[in-house]
């Protein structure tokens, strides 16, 4: 039994099934950890869709940014942006049957040293913290009132977690930091503009998994979301989206043993998009 570590598929299926054949990925004895991000900009979101909710308990994920944004659309409460590629899902037989699985996904994993989650973790959170605040976001896209928080998940501010947060104001910061963050002041102030190297972070902030004192310090967060910071495998850090969508290679790792798995992009998008 093994479990690979996958990094942001976004509709490129082609890719992920090529991944999972040079990994040889046996459903019934090995594990997949999915970084999120499993749609859009690619040309094949609702295979994938239909691929990882095939492989039911043999696969975890995490919900990114860009699978938020496809329930948000689905709900009526977000428009649909020139360089997204959902029309195939929200047009597809089993549609609804797939955004409710979707919707039941988790929004961090954590299990041993690990941390599995989108794009990172506040500086002041422990991971038990973490995982707690992400059951409250969680229950509430599991519950009846899905629709409401898709109305108010949208916006920068808060654009720091607080204790006394309450209501839709707290469910986004958590939103924001597990599926958004990249970069962040040690005071854990979010900045969401910023998607490029880590050499060009601006005066004051750092990259989250940086800060010092971090309070997830001990744990190995898994994470993607940051194309242009690339593949990173260090001893706490494995951040896995290595832009395949942008020509860059799908990423998986075997946890038990740090070997590196890569698959290389057939059909590139602009980027310009």
């Amino acid at each position: 039994m093994a479990t690979y570590a996958v990094g942001d598929i976004q509709g490129c299926c082609t890719e992920f099934r090529q991944l999972l054949e040079r990994i040889r990925f046996d459903p019934a004895a090995d594990k997949l950890w999915l970084v999120g991000d499993l749609v859009n900009r690619g040309p094949e979101s609702l295979d994938v869709l239909r691929l990882v909710k095939s492989l039911g308990d043999s696969a975890i994920t995490v919900l990114g940014n860009h699978d938020l944004h496809l329930l948000a659309v689905a709900e009526g409460v977000a428009e649909l942006h020139r360089s997204d590629t959902l029309d195939e899902v929200l047009s597809a037989p089993d549609r609804d049957e797939l955004l409710d699985w979707l919707r039941s996904q988790r929004l961090l994993h954590a299990e041993g040293d690990y941390v599995l989650v989108h794009a990172g973790l506040l500086p002041s959170w422990t991971v038990a913290q973490a995982q707690q605040l992400a059951h409250e976001v969680e229950a509430v896209l599991r519950g009846e009132h899905y629709h409401d928080f898709f109305v108010r998940m949208y916006g920068n501010n808060p654009n720091q977690w607080q204790d006394d947060l309450t209501g839709h104001k707290r469910l986004r910061v958590i939103t924001n930091a597990l599926t958004r963050m990249r970069i962040c002041t040690p005071q854990g102030e979010m900045e969401f503009k910023f998607k490029g190297v880590e050499k060009d972070i601006p005066q004051g902030y750092w990259a989250w998994f940086n800060v010092p004192g971090r309070a997830s310090a001990e744990a190995t967060v898994i994470f993607g979301h940051w194309s242009a910071l690339g593949l990173k495998l260090d001893r706490r850090v494995i951040a896995l989206d290595t832009g395949c969508l942008w020509g860059g290679p799908m990423s998986a790792i075997r946890l038990e043993d740090r070997q590196l798995f890569q698959v290389s992009c057939k059909n590139p998008v602009a980027k310009n998009w």
